[in-house]
């Protein structure tokens, strides 16, 4: 690994509350944000069969505006229009969502479409054939939110946000620094909502992701630290959620994993400087449970990365290294034939991990079809997180061979 000195950081204004009866908080959090009328968002499970938006009424007292509590999986664009309607009628100074990241995501979009006039179409990412994709400025200044967390998700305080539209052949792209949450909860009772299954699924993702992350080989003092504690956060948490389901703290562990990889581009990461492994995994993943509603983030995750870093390991023979190490698979001192294999080693200690959490390791144990792995390999050609610059585009072939290996 490279260190390097040259670097530049920033820290945005944010509050986080965390513990057992953090929420009691929100009602002054609110009153600090001087707002007046704040709207919750949220999805029919956390408003029908939790008591977590009613506890969320109660202490926002004579502030609480109105709800709108029919946000789908993955953001459903339809619901987002739906729910920047309600806000709006409500005449709401702030908005809160409840939940994991689909409606973490649709509150920011949410945001943008009550501040910004004209075609939306205008607004999200735009692909054009003879170029990278360009990311529109969006100018207007925006309600301020607060995320109230039930799950942990890499979206809980980041500026972008993509949405599924049915009309589109990929998501919705958004990205808007001033949709930044302003303050953040990690509550107990918040985080307990959530059943054990879908707490695993969303804290795989999050543990995929820091370990694919610590392949960086040029890293600041800062965005090592991030990684580092990410991911010894995430591998630790995850057996003992699955141990001790009503246990918190895993929990809360998993919200902090994220967290830090949130703010890694914050400390000086370079959001582009991806490698293969990385930045093919996340593209399949997101094409895959945007495609297949019935299959999870999670579950998308653990089925493609060991089969990825097979396929394309050896194009960051560097990259796999670190992962091998981080797994245990490979020793820092070992020698030319050994790390020349690190891709191997890399990938067999990831499938040990998701096996023994009980995660697939293969898209033939989800419920997708064979003849839909071409049509995810095209939805991913329009991801800019993984390809801004539409690199992919010239590797359909051989992205085919690798999304087929994962089967």
């Amino acid at each position: 690994m490279q260190m390097i000195t040259d670097f530049r950081a920033a820290s945005p204004a944010i509050r986080l509350y965390s513990g057992e009866f953090a929420l009691d908080s929100i009602g002054a959090e609110v009153s600090r944000l001087k707002a007046k009328r704040a709207f919750i968002i949220c999805g029919r499970t956390v408003a029908t069969r939790t008591p977590l938006a009613a506890l969320v009424r109660d202490r926002l007292g004579e502030a609480f505006a109105g709800q709108f509590d029919r946000m789908g999986k993955d953001s459903p664009f339809p619901d987002i229009v739906a729910a920047c309607a309600a806000a709006r009628e409500a005449k709401a100074d702030l908005l809160i969502a409840i939940g994991g990241g689909s409606v973490i995501q649709a509150t920011r979009v949410v945001a943008v479409l009550l501040a910004e006039a004209g075609d939306v179409m205008k607004m999200i990412t735009q692909y054009p054939d003879d170029g990278p994709a360009i990311s529109p400025k969006l100018m207007a200044p925006k309600l301020p939110i607060i995320n109230i967390c039930t799950v942990a998700t890499s979206a809980t305080h980041r500026g972008g946000s993509a949405v599924k539209n049915e009309a589109l052949d990929h998501r919705m792209e958004f990205f808007d620094p001033k949709t930044r949450p302003q303050a953040v909860y990690w509550d107990h009772r918040a985080l307990a909502t959530a059943p054990l299954s879908m707490a695993m699924e969303s804290g795989f993702s999050v543990f995929c992701r820091s370990l694919v992350n610590l392949g960086a080989t040029r890293l600041n003092p800062l965005v090592e630290g991030n990684r580092r504690q990410a991911f010894a956060l995430a591998d630790r948490a995850l057996p003992r959620l699955l141990a001790a389901p009503g246990d918190p703290i895993p929990r809360v562990e998993l919200c902090a994993a994220a967290w830090l990889q949130n703010r890694d581009s914050d400390d000086g990461g370079s959001m582009f400087d991806k490698h293969w492994v990385q930045r093919v995994v996340y593209a399949f993943a997101t094409a895959l449970f945007i495609r297949c509603p019935q299959v999870s983030q999670g579950h998308a995750n653990a089925a493609l990365t060991a089969a990825v870093l097979r396929e394309l390991g050896p194009r960051d023979p560097e990259v796999t290294c670190e992962m091998a190490i981080a797994l245990g698979a490979l020793e820092a001192t070992a020698g030319t034939a050994a790390r020349d294999e690190a891709h191997l080693r890399a990938a067999e200690a990831f499938e040990a991990r998701a096996t023994a959490l009980g995660m697939p390791i293969r898209l033939s144990q989800l419920p997708v079809s064979r003849e839909a792995l071409p049509l995810i390999v095209q939805d991913s050609l329009k991801n800019f997180n993984a390809d801004p610059k539409r690199e992919f585009a010239g590797e359909q072939g051989r992205l085919l061979e690798v999304i087929d290996a994962a089967w």
